[in-house]
């Protein structure tokens, strides 16, 4: 759920190495919990690509309103993965791609980045992805039932570095309570961050959660190296690949 700026800011930060912009966001009221907490910022307004691609491209590939459910929005019965915080959608459209028996919906708060993942997953072919812009947290809350999801997809979300916006980050005990609920049996989390503080954050909620189990593990070969992965690399840090398994 990696926080995206405008379209206008994203060739200033993609031109220097691993620059995240640093967020003005005010501190938590008290009593605020975190599954009511935004882990991202909302800015900017939509060029006019952007408003083409959505207006051309969206409605083929957009979930119904209402509850989500898999059957209506992807016309067939397959196991379904949730990526949060898409981005520019390379991962969901490579594993679309890869797996074409499995279907992909792929989420993200900013519609630029989801404008142009819909222009390339066109271009890609895919037909077993869908796009939902919008907050994953109430859509889980609110429009998703229980034992929906096979896996969920969180690819290099948002660190928030400040211990003050710690409660922001998407991995909290709210949320894991939210994604036990959504997966299926058997289920799990794919989680990538080239933040280790981050990926010791994530493991100490797995450990103190009873639904989930964590461990290391090997990079997915399907994933491209775009974007964040690609940064972090050429930063020198290490990508942190995390699996949290829903236990029974």
């Amino acid at each position: 759920m990696s926080e995206l700026p405008t379209e206008a800011t994203t060739t200033a930060r993609e031109a220097g190495p691993d620059r995240r912009k640093e967020h003005v966001v005010p501190d938590l009221p008290p009593g605020v919990t975190p599954a009511r907490v935004r882990s991202f910022v909302r800015r900017g307004r939509l060029s006019s690509l952007t408003k083409d691609r959505v207006e051309r491209l969206a409605p083929a590939r957009s979930v119904p309103d209402g509850p989500f459910e898999a059957a209506v929005a992807f016309g067939r019965t397959a196991p379904v993965v949730l990526e949060i915080g898409c981005g520019h959608g390379h991962a969901a459209i490579a594993y679309a791609a890869a797996f074409p028996e499995r279907d992909v919906l792929a989420m993200d708060v900013h519609t630029p980045g989801l404008a142009r993942m819909l222009a390339d997953a066109d271009e890609a072919g895919v037909p077993n992805l869908r796009v939902e812009i919008g907050d994953a947290v109430p859509f889980l809350e609110d429009r998703v039932a229980d034992e929906t999801f096979d896996a969920v997809h969180l690819f290099f979300p948002d660190p928030w570095r400040k211990q003050k916006h710690t409660k922001r980050r998407f991995v909290s005990p709210a949320n894991l309570d939210l994604l036990a609920r959504v997966l299926k049996p058997g289920g799990h989390v794919l989680i990538a961050t080239d933040q280790d503080f981050y990926a010791e954050h994530a493991l100490a909620e797995v450990a103190a959660h009873p639904r989930f189990e964590a461990r290391r593990v090997d990079r997915p070969q399907w994933r491209p190296r775009d974007g964040f992965e690609a940064k972090g690399i050429a930063a020198g840090r290490r990508i942190n690949e995390l699996r949290l398994d829903l236990l029974p």
